[in-house]
């Protein structure tokens, strides 16, 4: 097949269409190669260290309501694996930076006694900001969505401005801890050279990243007003479906997402549910967040949705520590719905606000098949 001539101009029924041809659909469940395994399992295994040594200490604090925000901050070591020596610094800190002031914002509107729907406004632009700033500062996976899980995690009621101190510098020290462990081990990573180049990002042009970042906003407040009119408990895990579908920089890639992460959410959930029914201990619950951290950037780099059967219940984990009280294995179904609801409107809103050069390289994508 040729490629589209110049005056050709797809529609989004079109672009439609072809997202939804069975060879694309089953080009989702497609493995693919990880050839810097080492340094994602680096990663892995330097935000697993944090969470070990920074859980337990937290737990056998006066301070142990706040277990779940310092897990929040053992997240950041994720970012910059890719990154020359110097760069991962400075990347862990400015994702640092980013974490912490997730939570010290949304804490500090729970705080200030703001109603659930401007909360779930809030959260909407929170997600177009933290994309926006991932993107232009090319922080590389697993980019915008840890930023917006923590957010949603500080959306849960606070007492009074201490707490709100306290959940952001529970934050703060584990995220510092957690630079720490990337520094201490950082010669046991592979640096980018000319013979072994590592993935980057490239670059978006300023209006690319504005039209994404407005698009996210739309998908994510629709996604979140739908899961609080549903009755659901935790509408940000919409909104993160939402988003993690159309943070990809093309609509293919976007709908290859949506389905791996419908598919992965499926079966990471029936995994929580399983751990979770067993009423777990904190102890087991750390343990499990150890290994299915190190399990999810084993996968994930081959298959997007393998990586979510173990995102999936670490996160459930990580929300549970948070708000004990609430949380159990009914989270879990929970997860199942609000995730299709927020990847299906994902992909939606990816293709009514698709703009025509979204749409021109679908049909180059399908042209080159």
């Amino acid at each position: 097949m040729t490629a589209q001539p110049p005056s050709f101009t797809p529609r989004r029924l079109d672009a439609a269409r072809h997202l939804l041809s069975p060879d694309h659909l089953l080009a989702s469940f497609a493995l693919g190669r990880q050839p810097h395994l080492r340094n994602s399992l680096l990663a892995g295994l330097q935000a697993g260290l944090t969470v070990v040594i920074a859980l337990p200490l937290f737990y056998l604090s006066p301070y142990a309501h706040l277990v779940g925000f310092a897990a929040l901050g053992a997240l950041v070591a994720l970012f910059g694996r890719f990154e020359p020596r110097a760069g991962r610094s400075r990347k862990v800190l400015l994702a640092a930076l980013c974490q912490i002031g997730a939570v010290l914002f949304m804490s500090a509107v729970s705080w200030f006694g703001a109603g659930v729907l401007l909360q779930l406004l809030l959260l909407a632009l929170a997600c177009g900001v933290f994309f926006f700033i991932t993107v232009t500062g090319r922080f590389g996976p697993p980019g915008a969505l840890i930023f917006v899980f923590a957010a949603g995690a500080a959306q849960h009621p606070v007492t009074g401005g201490i707490e709100v101190f306290e959940r952001s510098a529970a934050t703060a020290v584990v995220a510092l801890l957690a630079w720490a462990i990337c520094l201490a081990t950082e010669k046991l990573r592979h640096l980018p050279t000319p013979e072994r180049p590592m993935p980057a990002e490239p670059p978006r042009p300023l209006g690319h990243r504005l039209i994404a970042s407005a698009r996210i906003v739309v998908g994510a407040g629709i996604a979140l007003f739908a899961s609080h009119s549903f009755g659901a408990d935790h509408p940000i895990w919409a909104a993160m479906g939402a988003l993690a579908v159309m943070q990809g920089p093309q609509l293919h890639i976007n709908m290859h997402r949506a389905l791996q992460r419908m598919a992965g959410a499926v079966l990471g959930a029936m995994l929580a549910w399983v751990i979770l029914v067993q009423d777990p201990s904190v102890w087991a619950i750390i343990a499990a967040i150890f290994m299915l951290q190190l399990l999810t950037e084993l996968v994930i780099g081959a298959n997007y949705g393998l990586g979510q059967i173990f995102v999936t219940p670490m996160a459930l984990l990580m929300s549970h520590l948070a708000a004990p009280g609430s949380s159990g294995a009914e989270m879990a179904p929970e997860r199942v719905l609000d995730t299709l609801l927020g990847a299906s409107v994902g992909i939606a809103v990816a293709v009514l606000l698709s703009t025509l050069d979204d749409r021109h390289h679908v049909a180059t994508h399908l042209a080159k098949r």
